[in-house]
């Protein structure tokens, strides 16, 4: 499972070979350091692990600054790990897009949705209220309802869809198509729209 981190820059139209305009996702993904190479030996596993988007010193504590400066590069805010990475690299070594992926390949993408607060029954779950504004219904049109059965159990049964906080949770979004590689800009454009907001990092599976 080969993979980059990225930051999501916004949305834009793009007109396919076929003639067809398609929104799509754009992504500026890498360059990424090798900051650990992980072995079956040392840690029990193969993995490569991946930094990504410059941090400051002072933000950053002693303990990753070694671990920085042992791949001989800045510290980075985002970290990540990729199992069974296809390519040959070292550490040290520096990743970009065009390495990894190509126009065409589908990907998997992964990235913190929107946080959107405690909200209704009606946003969160797709409701429809309780029904008309008729016999005195003046203040149920968002309302979620009966919640279940009446002195037998007595109880609400775990489960049932409420009112709570959503959003703010890891999504993935799959098979997604890789429209364009623009290499000069270290950015890919991807069909579709993908989780989280403007600026937030993404982890690309290909």
């Amino acid at each position: 499972m080969s993979g980059i981190i990225g930051k999501k820059i916004g949305m834009t139209s793009f007109f396919s070979a076929e003639g067809q305009l398609v929104a799509c996702t754009v992504i500026e993904a890498g360059p990424c350091v090798v900051t650990q190479v992980k072995t079956k030996e040392k840690d029990g596993y193969e993995a490569i692990q991946l930094g990504f988007a410059e941090a400051k010193e002072k933000n950053t504590s002693k303990p990753m600054l070694g671990h920085f400066k042992k791949a001989e590069t800045t510290p980075k805010r985002k970290v990540v790990e990729f199992k069974d990475f296809s390519k040959e690299v070292k550490l040290g070594d520096t990743l970009l897009a065009q390495d990894i992926f190509v126009e065409g390949d589908f990907v998997d993408v992964i990235g913190t949705s929107k946080g959107k607060g405690f909200q209704g029954v009606v946003k969160r779950h797709g409701f429809s209220g309780v029904g008309g504004q008729t016999h005195g219904q003046h203040n149920r049109l968002r309302a979620p309802g009966s919640l279940g059965p009446g002195s037998t159990p007595g109880r609400v049964f775990p489960g049932i869809k409420m009112a709570g906080r959503t959003g703010g949770e890891r999504v993935k979004v799959q098979n997604l198509k890789i429209l364009k590689v623009l290499p000069e800009k270290n950015l890919i454009l991807i069909s579709g729209s993908i989780p989280g907001a403007i600026n937030s990092y993404v982890i690309i599976e290909k």
